[in-house]
């Protein structure tokens, strides 16, 4: 696992684009078309949303796409049935993203295990504390070989990030704004210098920068101050279920001409 992540960001040269999207969505079993069509294209990590009926950190497209994979009959039990080949489709790290609550209603030793069996390589839980992380979550995930990547903002304060840092979670996610996802990224001094700023820490876990991201000029520009940018609503946004494979390939090929 460690290996599969390591090796995304061991190559310098490239810019490198994590996706995410909701498992579920826009239909019940397109979870697995999604994954084939995502490790067919220019993508170096996948990020798959667990859908929450009450999702804070994410912004009116995440919610909807939640809200459509819920009513479709998404849940754990499910999202885990669908990643049964995880390993068959893709070797790249792919992460489970979502929020503390799923966790804990399925079990943390369950779900942490059920992890390890499909070969996911970590978890995104924004809504993580740091305490309950290291005294609760922290000895589990190791158990399972299971990265657990903390989010830092433009108001995080250096002492916070060091440490996250310490905590080797694969990678830190940089949100690029206060506000939830989907955001536009617009030429915003504020974020230039959040990231200049966070980058002159000489931080030695690798960063992503999220939320806003929606085009290549957006991932060029965070590439030269972070290890790479995520994208999640605007993917979304593009997914065309009648050919979901050609929409896919097509929204990455302009993200990465």
């Amino acid at each position: 696992m460690t290996n599969r992540i390591e090796k995304v960001f061991h190559q310098k040269e490239k810019e490198k684009l994590t996706i995410y999207f909701t498992a579920g969505y826009p239909r019940l079993e397109d979870t697995t078309t999604i994954l084939k069509a995502l490790d067919e294209s220019d993508v170096d990590i996948i990020e798959i949303g667990m859908p929450y009926s009450d999702p804070l950190a994410d912004g009116p497209t995440i919610q909807k796409s939640s809200m459509t994979a819920l009513a479709n009959g998404m849940n754990l039990n499910k999202l885990f049935e669908q990643l049964a080949d995880l390993r068959k489709i893709t070797q790249k790290p792919v992460f489970i993203m979502g929020y503390c609550n799923n966790v804990l209603k399925y079990g943390t030793e369950k779900f942490c295990q059920k992890c390890a069996e499909v070969g996911i390589d970590g978890l995104i839980l924004p809504d993580m504390p740091m305490h309950e992380f290291k005294l609760q979550f922290k000895p589990i995930f190791h158990q399972y070989n299971l990265k657990n990547v903390f989010l830092v903002t433009p108001k995080t304060s250096e002492e916070r990030i060091k440490e996250v840092d310490e905590q080797e979670g694969g990678f830190i996610y940089m949100v690029s704004s206060s506000s939830t996802t989907g955001g536009s990224w617009g030429d915003s001094p504020e974020r230039l210098e959040y990231l200049k700023r966070i980058q002159s820490m000489n931080l030695k876990t690798p960063r992503m920068v999220g939320f806003g991201i929606s085009d290549h000029a957006a991932l060029k520009m965070v590439n030269q101050f972070a290890d790479g940018g995520i994208i999640g609503s605007a993917f979304i946004k593009a997914l065309n279920a009648d050919d979901l494979e050609g929409s896919i390939k097509g929204f990455i090929k302009k993200i990465k001409p």
